[in-house]
């Protein structure tokens, strides 16, 4: 009778593993449709409700759905699945766990390109003013005004301006000095405007270069 009950346990657990794996391959399709549409990360609950593993209860309140862990795990397996399929067809892209949530994300190795692609279009928006004020405040945050003005020599207030209407700076709080002066900082925007995983991805800047240097 023990060994019956083994058995038994173990096809369930057999049949268990191959429904999760079922279920896994029928999800790729729909996190991929969804994760090409999506501009920013989407919780992984969210994802889960989207494609049809939990329903979708959001409240008027914005309340999250609940999903539970095994419907998560189904949801993680299936993107480690594409993940693969990906990697084994020479994609340049990823699904990638970003700021609590899944986004599709290129490859380091291509951040160059598509940052060059990306500031031949800010270039079109923005002035050069505009994009050295960018640039200064990107390698040198968090920064105040004060400091941009002193390494550019001229008032930037209208250009700070512009680069938080772009959504590309923000205020990233306050310095602990005499005025206690507001610190400037680049967004996640800005992130995704010249496709960069972080700040850290940046280029590096010839030491010749004014002002920039970290």
């Amino acid at each position: 009778m023990t060994s019956a009950t083994k058995t038994s346990t173990g096809a369930e657990q057999s049949e268990a593993g191959e429904s999760s794996r079922t279920i896994a391959d029928g999800l790729g399709a729909p996190i991929e449709a969804v994760l090409l549409t999506a501009d920013k990360a989407i919780a992984p609950d969210r994802l889960a409700a989207a494609v049809g593993l939990a329903a979708d209860e959001t409240t008027k309140g914005g309340r999250a759905p609940t999903v539970s862990p095994e419907l998560l795990q189904q949801l993680q397996d299936a993107i480690d699945a594409l993940n693969a399929q990906y990697e084994e067809t020479g994609r340049v892209f990823r699904i990638e766990k970003v700021a609590g949530g899944y986004r599709l994300m290129t490859l380091p190795e291509y951040a160059r390109f598509i940052a060059a692609f990306h500031q031949q279009r800010v270039q079109q928006r923005l002035s050069k003013a505009a994009l050295e004020t960018l640039a200064i405040i990107a390698y040198r945050q968090p920064v105040t005004r004060a400091e941009v003005e002193g390494i550019r020599g001229v008032a930037c207030g209208e250009v700070l301006k512009t680069l938080i209407d772009h959504r590309l700076i923000t205020i990233q709080g306050r310095a602990e000095e005499l005025g206690r002066p507001i610190l400037y900082g680049t967004t996640r925007q800005f992130l995704d405007t010249f496709g960069l995983g972080s700040i850290e991805d940046l280029p590096p800047v010839s030491k010749h270069t004014p002002g920039v240097q970290g």
